[in-house]
């Protein structure tokens, strides 16, 4: 019988570890949005006196688990996609077409990542907060360019993976 102490399970690198990061964080968050909707829920039903930040603390909540999950979800490929025209490409011309879909997109996506890097600072500079938690909202909009930025980064890669490394493409 072979000694099963000394078996150790291999370590995950740093890239897997900040991979999962942002999945850890929509989780996280997705549960407190989950909780306070609960609480908003019966304060307002039985005690008749609801959350008054509740729609503000969603709207954070949803941009933190919409924009934490594009990269994980753009790097695996788990977009929704339609497959109408598939059947129209040959394998070579879909590789092809996958190439030049995610570096356009990676590049395309560099514009709005800029424009709201800019308003969340224009909103830093007017000093504007959120009405009942009086929260800088250029924390969101940061939060929000950042990871559009990242998303873009992850097509560029994705699209020159690809090209180099077809291989290494999770499917």
């Amino acid at each position: 019988m072979p000694d099963t102490e000394n078996i150790t399970a291999p370590r995950p690198s740093i890239w897997q570890i900040l991979g999962q990061l942002p999945s850890w964080l929509s989780a996280v968050v997705l549960f407190a949005l989950m909780t306070m909707t609960f609480a908003d829920v019966l304060m307002r039903s039985i005690l008749n006196n609801p959350i008054e930040a509740a729609t503000e603390m969603t709207r954070f909540f949803m941009a933190i688990i919409v924009f934490s999950s594009l990269p994980v979800v753009s790097w695996k490929g788990s977009h929704i996609v339609v497959d109408l025209m598939d059947p129209l490409f040959s394998r070579k011309m879909a590789h092809i077409r996958d190439i030049v879909i995610d570096l356009a997109c990676g590049v395309i996506l560099f514009w709005p990542a800029l424009r709201v890097w800019q308003l969340a600072e224009r909103a830093r500079g007017f000093g504007d907060v959120t009405e009942y938690l009086e929260f800088p909202q250029f924390y969101i909009g940061w939060f929000i360019a950042a990871l559009t930025f990242t998303t873009a980064i992850v097509f560029v890669v994705r699209g020159l993976v690809r090209i180099f490394a077809p291989s290494r493409i999770p499917s």
